[in-house]
């Protein structure tokens, strides 16, 4: 398993993308799986026609603390590592606001990097062309969302893109072992495309619960496909 390398492809305002990282966290912990954090842009690619693109503005929520990532990431693989742990932890576990710039910087310090980060990742354009190769890279697999991830190692042709698994409460020690043998099982066929749990109202009723550290720290709507998706206590704010 020391041969097997994950791309997780994430964008921190996710919840659904910030819960699998936790559990993927969890097999790498338990088997040695070598895991890299790359990008995808959920305000790309659910983009109402005629708006900005994320990268014209001078600040967009998911888009700019991408941008951050990708300095961390230059510097060292595991600095992504614990900024998107604790980045995800404050918004998806705490309702806090990783993406207000105050906020980020405080939260670069709690890792021990220097707050200016911020300023210079907005302040270096390449740190654009960078989240856009790998977003492009998504789409150009036919991917739309995160998490999405792209495996490769021993018995596998080439890398091999999935998407998901999207779940809540994700699990841990033995149980997570086991779910990465089911959902790696799937590569072993490479023209089944789709396998999907239909969410009862309990179901939906679960995740809407879990989503609340979420649905109060955030201040955008969500955007899914050009739909806007409402949920429990949702507050209007700019669109993702």
């Amino acid at each position: 398993m020391a041969d097997v390398q994950v791309d997780f492809h994430f964008d921190p305002m996710c919840p659904f993308a910030y819960h699998t990282s936790r559990w993927l966290r969890e097999v790498r912990a338990r088997l040695g799986i070598d895991v890299r954090w790359r990008f995808f842009s959920l305000e790309e690619v659910n983009r109402a026609e005629g708006k900005k693109h994320p990268w014209q503005r001078p600040w967009s929520y998911g888009w700019s603390l991408m941008r951050i990532g990708v300095l961390l990431r230059r510097r060292d693989m595991a600095l992504l590592d614990a900024w998107y742990r604790l980045t995800g932890s404050t918004l998806h576990e705490h309702g806090g606001k990783p993406h207000d710039p105050e906020v980020a910087r405080r939260l670069l310090t709690e890792i021990g990097v220097e707050p200016t980060l911020l300023d210079q990742a907005l302040d270096d354009p390449s740190t654009h062309e960078e989240i856009k190769a790998e977003h492009r890279k998504v789409v150009e697999h036919g991917g739309f969302g995160v998490p999405t991830l792209f495996v490769s190692g021993p018995g596998l042709s080439g890398e091999q893109c999935l998407f998901g698994p999207v779940l809540m409460d994700p699990p841990s020690g033995a149980a997570a072992e086991r779910l990465w043998r089911a959902v790696t099982g799937l590569l072993e066929f490479p023209h089944v495309y789709e396998l999907q749990r239909p969410k009862s109202a309990a179901d939906q009723a679960l995740i809407a619960d879990r989503l609340q550290p979420y649905l109060r720290g955030r201040d955008w709507v969500s955007i899914n496909r050009g739909e806007i998706v409402e949920f429990p206590e949702s507050k209007a704010g700019v669109t993702s």
